[in-house]
């Protein structure tokens, strides 16, 4: 009997999926080109800080791929219900610690590590996402025990993310990663067949198709009028008026807004060229991170924004015809909530960019510098090969 082979330890394991992989790749470098154009806005006059911002996202490219290659070969569902109680304390131990870190825009979302003057910024509730759809697999993925009650089933699960969720949304001040974490569980929750979900999964769904009517219906009816008119100070309702009419306070809550649209504009079908945006160094502070699109549709253009969404939509098809062929509640879950929080994410960045929806401040991922959202999503990808990996050498269990 011949041993199976295996690839070494700084490849993913036998079975991965190489459409993913190499658009994985083509993805990070193509944002990590793209980041350190945009940073040359923020850092023109400042050398030092754009090298450092620069080699800052490399290094969690290269900490996110490595620890993409280890989870390859390492992550199955039975050491991940051996290790849950280390996942669900640990997350919650690092989303607490940023509270011992100065808030930036109202939020206390990052821990803070100071490095020569400057800082490396981690971002916990990125991470938090991947032991959301761990969890929720581990809990409600293939339960045999068809008598067990609903209660019974999901309040271990529920807890452990309400209590992220109370964390990062509540003590953070974090409410576009809540509103993420909140949808991938709620995606994940829709999976399993277990008979005593089935109601509560019909409600949710209810749910958020009411709440998307409610949205539609606030942005097609004279309540947008009356959104616009009202006169507040607090932060989120000026983000709704920004995103509705942006020239209402167009050097206010409204200025980044009209800076994008305006980049949009000038990016025309092949764009300004890389490295060439004028928009950058106009005082545009979030240029590199929550806009970091309208650089690239400026110097990309309408190419370079279709060549994006092309990549995206590789890696979501991708790991849904797995989803569909796989058998697996528990690997359905991973799959399709790593699909989700890709998709959510572009979502929720393309439509504040462009003022479709409020602006949320969540990264456009593999784009946006910061690193964490870009080291989490690989890591995520890592544990989608390593399932991906299982089933096409018949070991997923």
């Amino acid at each position: 009997m011949t041993e199976k082979k295996k690839n070494p330890f700084y490849q993913l394991p036998v079975g991965y999926d190489k459409p993913i992989h190499l658009t994985l790749i083509g993805l990070t470098i193509f944002g990590l080109i793209m980041s350190t154009s945009a940073s040359m806005g923020t850092d023109a006059a400042d050398y030092v800080g754009l090298l450092f911002t620069v080699i800052k996202q490399l290094a969690f490219i290269v900490a996110g791929y490595v620890a993409m290659i280890v989870l390859g070969h390492i992550f199955s569902f039975a050491l991940c219900k051996k290790l849950l109680r280390e996942i669900v304390i640990g997350t919650a131990i690092v989303l607490l610690a940023t509270m011992f870190f100065r808030e930036v825009g109202g939020a206390k979302a990052w821990i803070r590590i100071p490095m020569g003057g400057r800082e490396l910024t981690i971002q916990p509730s990125e991470f938090a996402k991947i032991s959301i759809m761990v969890i929720m697999a581990t809990f409600l993925g293939d339960v045999e025990n068809q008598n067990i009650k609903f209660e019974e089933l999901v309040k271990r699960p529920f807890g452990f993310i309400g209590v992220f969720l109370f964390i990062v949304m509540i003590l953070q001040h974090d409410l576009g990663s809540a509103v993420v974490m909140a949808a991938i569980a709620a995606v994940c929750f829709l999976i399993p067949k277990h008979k005593v979900l089935t109601r509560a999964q019909s409600h949710l769904l209810m749910t958020v198709i009411g709440a998307l009517g409610l949205v539609i219906l606030v942005l097609a009816t004279p309540l947008r009028n009356i959104i616009l008119n009202a006169e507040s100070d607090f932060y989120m309702i000026r983000r709704f008026t920004s995103a509705l009419n942006p020239f209402m306070d167009k050097y206010g809550s409204g200025f980044q807004l009209i800076k994008g649209l305006i980049s949009f504009a000038t990016g025309g079908l092949t764009g300004v060229g890389v490295g060439a945006s004028i928009q950058k160094y106009t005082n545009f502070p979030a240029a590199s991170t929550d806009y970091i699109l309208a650089i690239i549709v400026e110097e990309t253009g309408i190419l370079g924004f279709v060549a994006l969404f092309a990549g995206y939509m590789l890696i979501i098809m991708r790991l849904f015809n797995y989803a569909k062929r796989i058998e697996s509640e528990k690997a359905k879950m991973v799959l399709i909530g790593t699909a989700f929080y890709l998709f959510v994410h572009y979502v929720f960045n393309v439509g504040g960019v462009t003022g479709l929806i409020p602006l949320t401040g969540v990264p456009l991922l593999l784009m946006s510098s910061g690193g964490s959202s870009t080291m989490s999503f690989m890591m995520a990808i890592g544990v989608c090969q390593a399932v991906i990996s299982q089933y096409r050498t018949g070991r997923l269990k």
